[in-house]
C-alpha cells in the first residue's frame, strides 16, 4: 500500500529512472527562451498562435512549434475554435516554479555584483599602493 495521498506528489528521490527522464523532458521544454517568453503571454490568459506570434516577433511557424513542445509536456492545453487554435495554461503551477528559478538566480546576480564591487576595491587599493 502507497503512503503518497492522491492530492500529494511524490518527491524526486521517489522517483524511478524512467520518471527522473520525464522530469528531465519537463525541464528540457523549459530550457529555451522562446517558450518561457510564450508562457509569459500566456499569464493574461489564452492567446491564438498569430497573436502569440505577433507579441513574440516570430512567425507563426515558429511559434507554433514551440507550442507543441510545451503541449506534448502538458504545459500548455490547445482548444481549437473554428479556424483558430487557442492555447491556454494547462497548469498554472509552472509560474511558481519558473519565479522560484527567477530569483535563485537574481540573487546569485546580487551575489556576484557584490562580490565584483570587492574585487573592485580591493584591486583599487592593490593598484595604489604601488
Amino acid at each position: 500500500m502507497s503512503n503518497v495521498k492522491p492530492t500529494e506528489c511524490p518527491g524526486m528521490e521517489d522517483l524511478p529512472p524512467e520518471a527522473l527522464q520525464q522530469v528531465a523532458a519537463y525541464f528540457q521544454t523549459l530550457s529555451e527562451p522562446t517558450r518561457l517568453q510564450i508562457l509569459n503571454f500566456l499569464r493574461d490568459g489564452e492567446r491564438n498562435v498569430g497573436e502569440l506570434a505577433q507579441l513574440c516577433g516570430y512567425t507563426s511557424a515558429n511559434v507554433s512549434r514551440h507550442l507543441a513542445m510545451l503541449t506534448k509536456q502538458g504545459l500548455v492545453l490547445r482548444e481549437g475554435r473554428g479556424t483558430s487554435v487557442y492555447y491556454k495554461i494547462a497548469d498554472p503551477s509552472v509560474y511558481a516554479l519558473c519565479d522560484l528559478v527567477c530569483g535563485n538566480i537574481a540573487r546569485q546576480f546580487e551575489r556576484t555584483a557584490q562580490h565584483r564591487k570587492v574585487f573592485a576595491r580591493t584591486a583599487g587599493r592593490a593598484g595604489k599602493a604601488r
